[in-house]
């Protein structure tokens, strides 16, 4: 069919691919408020495994998002934030935000 979009030129599929899945948008939010350690976007996020909050820094990472700055000290202490390339999402997320708390208004008042 002519009318289908082609993913491969869709500009929302190459963003999704940037943060898409469960928790990346979660992790940036968070981080877009301040800089925080291994263990604070943990306790923000509880439901997320060690294993995969590490995977998914580690991605954010390789992609830009975030830069991981580790300090020599005992005990070892690392710290997350926002790039400047990351930081340019954060009008994004906070729109995103905006709207979900917007639905959550249009859905209690359409009950």
């Amino acid at each position: 069919m002519e009318n289908e979009l082609d993913h491969a030129d869709c500009p929302v599929t190459a963003t999704i691919a940037l943060f898409g899945g469960r928790w990346k948008l979660p992790i940036l939010y968070i981080l877009s408020k301040n800089t925080r350690r291994f263990g604070e976007i943990q306790v923000r996020v509880p439901s997320i495994s060690k294993k995969v909050l590490t995977n998914q820094l580690r991605e954010l990472e390789a992609d830009g998002l975030i830069s991981r700055k580790e300090y020599k000290e005992l005990p070892p202490r690392v710290e997350y934030t926002l790039t400047d390339f990351g930081k340019t999402l954060c009008p994004l997320l906070i729109d995103i935000a905006a709207w979900q708390r917007k639905s959550i208004d249009t859905l209690t008042k359409a009950k």
